[in-house]
């Protein structure tokens, strides 16, 4: 029996307007420090982000920022100056508070076998 390994992840929110602290959830990263692990997931619901925002969203730069995100993740020369730091140092600055139009939930820990398909139930049960 493959042993449980302790995960940490965050969701992935749009935050239309930051003062008013309401939000649509996109996505969600998952960091497993034992396996190695660190991706994230995310959807853009265009039709549902316009009729919760309105039509002055810039979709395009939110789409940008959440590849930023994958970038990140993947590490390398592709993820920049934050892509070369280590995978625990990634998901920290990562999932950092901010003040900006795409935010992460707190870190919630939990226990996977199979970090890819804990993700994947992560993104259906808390975004679609």
């Amino acid at each position: 029996m493959p042993g449980k390994h302790l995960f940490e992840y965050a969701v992935l929110r749009v935050v239309p307007r930051v003062e008013r602290e309401e939000f649509i959830n996109v996505g969600v990263i998952l960091y497993c420090r034992s396996l190695g692990f660190l991706q994230t997931r995310y959807a853009l619901p265009e039709a549902r982000l316009r009729a919760f925002a309105g039509e002055e969203l810039d979709l395009q730069e939110i789409a940008e920022r959440l590849r930023s995100f994958e970038r990140i993740c993947r590490g390398r020369a592709e993820g920049g100056v934050i892509g070369q730091l280590s995978i625990a140092e990634r998901f920290r600055w990562l999932t950092a508070t901010r003040s900006t139009v795409v935010q992460t939930s707190c870190v919630h820990p939990g226990l996977c076998e199979d970090a890819a398909a804990t993700l994947e139930r992560l993104f259906a049960q808390l975004v679609q």
